[in-house]
């Protein structure tokens, strides 16, 4: 069966109190599978390290100075991505997720395109990082127009890209 309901992709926080649940759902989900792909899996959100922990627990402090974007489909939150302000014109994406089954309905090309129309909105270069081994996910950043740059992770494997606005 396939739903064809359009992908809504709402600024959190909003008014809408029932995605709180839902983004830290995602969360969760993005930080146990990152931990068990890098080689380091946990059994539950507690054996996570405190600072992801608290992204999980407490959304609301952890990206108070961030833009937090949920796609919804429905009443369910099925994806999120966080846009961090840096300094100097730049803006950084994090944490980008679908809900594995909601993949290959355009949830991450929503929610990157609302990230780079704020972006857009001002007047920001993008950046982010990503594993090397999330292939679709580099597939996906290059098809909207980021390029591999020199890195500001020291972390092995980690993929650094950049676009301008």
């Amino acid at each position: 069966m396939s739903d064809h309901r359009e992908v809504a992709v709402l600024r959190w926080p909003g008014r809408t109190p029932a995605i709180d649940d839902g983004l830290a759902a995602l969360l969760a989900a993005y930080h146990l599978r990152t931990e068990a792909e890098k080689g380091e899996p946990v059994a539950c959100v507690d054996e996570l390290p405190d600072r992801y922990r608290a992204e999980i627990t407490d959304p609301r402090t952890a990206f108070a100075d961030d833009v937090v974007l949920v796609a919804l489909l429905g009443d369910t939150a099925v994806g999120c991505l966080v846009v961090n302000s840096l300094t100097d014109g730049q803006s950084e994406i994090k944490r980008l997720w679908t809900d594995p089954e909601f993949r290959g309905r355009g949830i991450a090309s929503a929610l990157l395109g609302s990230a780079l129309a704020h972006a857009a909105e001002q007047g920001a270069t993008v950046r982010l990082s990503v594993w090397e081994w999330r292939t679709g996910a580099i597939a996906l950043y290059e098809r909207l127009g980021f390029a591999v740059t020199q890195s500001w992770d020291e972390r092995v494997q980690l993929v650094c890209m950049q676009r301008t606005v």
